[in-house]
């Protein structure tokens, strides 16, 4: 599998995007602003869409290219959740208000989106790539993704603050070689970062002591203008993990 990091960041401005990450050519695990930077015909060959969470920085782009590359496809986009994130994204968004209901345009027998319920431990898989929605602790509720080629597994949290439940699960994974990990907020903001359930530094050092496989780290989600000194503030915490700063248009090959 091939994952390039479309958008990392916890907000947008110059060069920063929202988070999406693109598998292969026909995958995303969620769908922030990053998606924007896709051509049409890149848009075209996304067939799923595996949603972390209801929050408008991970769907951002949903609606933009179903409008945009719908017609252009012989089958419906999916995007997949869990039930509570699906039962959202209808109601506030794909409601003709905000959007249009696309999962009835042109007709609800041969619609341009549908979705598709996910479950915690339940792997979806496509060939020999299997896609599995892993526990997170989050202010709406969400999922962290395990994406397993058979030969290696990348780990996303997604959006979450301390979730023991997660870190079990990735103990468990024996060919774990990159764990994707959020950290929105700096030490200065943990009070924040508790109420919003994210990570900041000290929250990340005490949930990455849980961690007993080895793996390459990297850190995504930092707040704007805050990125460095997270950093900083990681790296002063003497984490024998090393982690690294996810990077826009990062590659991984696993």
């Amino acid at each position: 599998m091939r994952l390039r990091v479309l958008g990392c960041s916890g907000g947008i401005g110059e060069n920063l995007r929202t988070t999406s990450l693109l598998v292969d050519d026909d995958v995303l695990i969620d769908a922030g602003t990053g998606v924007g930077d896709l051509s049409m015909d890149a848009l075209a060959k996304i067939d799923h869409v595996f949603v972390t969470h209801s929050h408008l920085d991970h769907v951002t782009s949903i609606p933009f290219m179903v409008d945009t590359v719908g017609a252009m496809r012989d089958k419906p986009l999916t995007v997949y959740g869990l039930a509570e994130t699906i039962a959202d994204l209808k109601k506030h968004l794909f409601n003709w208000k905000l959007w249009p209901d696309f999962t009835v345009i042109p007709t609800s027998e041969q619609p341009m989106l549908r979705f598709l319920p996910v479950s915690s431990g339940k792997a979806v898989t496509m060939g020999d790539r299997a896609i599995t929605p892993m526990p997170a602790n989050h202010v709406v509720p969400a999922v962290g993704y395990r994406l397993d080629s058979g030969h290696g597994s990348l780990v996303f949290t997604g959006d979450t603050t301390a979730c023991g439940e997660f870190w079990q699960v990735v103990n468990g994974i024996e060919n774990l070689r990159y764990l994707i990990v959020e950290t929105a907020f700096s030490n200065g903001e943990r009070d924040l970062a508790i109420r919003a359930k994210h990570l900041c530094p000290s929250l990340l050092g005490e949930q990455l002591a849980l961690l007993t496989r080895r793996a390459e780290i990297f850190i995504s989600h930092l707040k704007p203008g805050e990125g460095e000194m997270i950093m900083r503030e990681i790296n002063e915490g003497a984490m024998r993990w090393g982690p690294k700063m996810l990077q826009h248009q990062q590659v991984f090959e696993f």
